[in-house]
């Protein structure tokens, strides 16, 4: 285990994504398979070609590089490969597909020609979906479950679980257990209604490939660990402390009201209120992460956590931990990063999920443009 520290602000490398993305799917009004009400998963095979799970049809479909659908797996049902409400996918080892299924938790097994596999439930039982982790290229699964521990006034933070499971479901262990924020009530909300503290840190897990990663956003630093889940390596990194003002809090305030409008119904304006409300707490300092992502190629990107009318974008490590570069805001939510694109999702005007893939050049790409044949 070896630990690498960096300041990111005394480097000028820098990584960039295509003005214009590459690839459009769900936009062909004319073809049904490009119709999507909710995309729950995506991921990119060896030979370019891009898988995306519809909540609503309950199914995989895989369309070529050109956004032409190919196929389509699984469908709505309790039965094998089927779904009862598809969640999640990774794309693992030899194209194979590994697709979650939310309450109760379990993944469906195909192959990237659309055969079915097997169904892999873990044990214990998992009644809710997994809050965060991934699988694996040896079949392990990393899932969490939250424990929470609400009071109504914010005292107890909720803890997340993070667990290991064999191929074939079984708990090998925990590996982390990690702060996960606090809630509370407040008065004059409607429903029981729980709210978050403002700009609290909370745990990020991901895995993908070999590599699994642990973080809380409260420091600039990420536990790297191998898919023997031993610790390879703890990357550090120099992170402005950003005390949380009162100016702060009413910018938020402020994006919250533009970017949604007060709604009609008595409880729902109750709850709009109390998500305003000076009652609710915030935190004393911002966070440094809110999110990371293991990429396709083992590089590992953090999101920069925002003040309010901020976007400080990305930043990518290498998988030895060493820094990589910065990267400004994507135009869309990160589905997934490989060596040489980003997978993006996208809202219709039709308010439909659509899926764009953008070419992400890195400081290394014109040596590798130079020296191809």
């Amino acid at each position: 285990m070896h630990i690498v520290t960096s300041d990111p602000a005394r480097s000028d490398a820098t990584c960039t994504f295509s003005e214009d993305p590459e690839l459009i799917i769900g936009t062909d009004e004319s073809d049904i398979n490009q119709l999507f009400s909710i995309i729950r998963g995506t991921g990119r095979l060896s030979d370019g070609s891009v898988a995306a799970v519809d909540r609503q049809t309950a199914e995989v479909r895989i369309f070529d590089e050109t956004g032409r659908h190919l196929r389509s797996m699984g469908e709505r049902g309790a039965g094998p490969g089927e779904f009862l409400d598809p969640y999640s996918l990774w794309v693992t080892a030899g194209d194979t597909l590994w697709v979650g299924n939310a309450r109760p938790w379990r993944y469906n097994v195909f192959t990237a020609q659309g055969d079915f596999v097997r169904t892999v439930s873990v044990e214990p039982l998992y009644l809710n979906p997994s809050r965060a982790g991934g699988v694996l290229d040896n079949g392990y699964t990393v899932n969490s479950r939250e424990e929470s521990f609400r009071s109504p006034n914010f005292a107890a933070p909720d803890t997340l679980i993070v667990e290991i499971h064999d191929p074939a479901g079984r708990l090998v262990g925990s590996l982390a257990k990690l702060p996960h924020g606090t809630s509370g009530n407040i008065s004059g909300a409607a429903d029981n209604r729980w709210f978050s503290t403002l700009f609290e840190a909370e745990a990020e897990v991901d895995a993908r490939g070999s590599t699994i990663v642990l973080a809380h956003g409260s420091k600039a630093e990420i536990q790297v660990l191998d898919e023997t889940f031993s610790l390879r390596a703890i990357i550090r990194w120099f992170e402005p402390d950003r005390e949380v003002t009162g100016a702060d809090i009413r910018a938020w305030r402020e994006e919250y009201q533009e970017s949604r409008p007060r709604p009609s119904s008595p409880n729902a304006q109750a709850n709009y209120d109390a998500s305003l409300s000076s009652e609710r707490p915030a935190a004393d300092r911002f966070p440094a992460i809110s999110s990371v992502r293991v990429g396709r190629d083992g590089r590992i990107w953090v999101h920069r956590y925002n003040r309010p009318r901020e976007h400080r974008g990305w930043l990518a490590f290498s998988a030895d931990g060493e820094f990589f570069c910065h990267m400004a805001e994507l135009p869309g939510g990160v589905r997934e990063f490989g060596e040489d694109y980003v997978l993006l999702l996208h809202l219709s005007e039709l308010g439909l999920h659509t899926l764009q893939m953008h070419r992400l050049t890195t400081p290394e790409t014109p040596a590798k443009l130079a020296t191809s044949p």
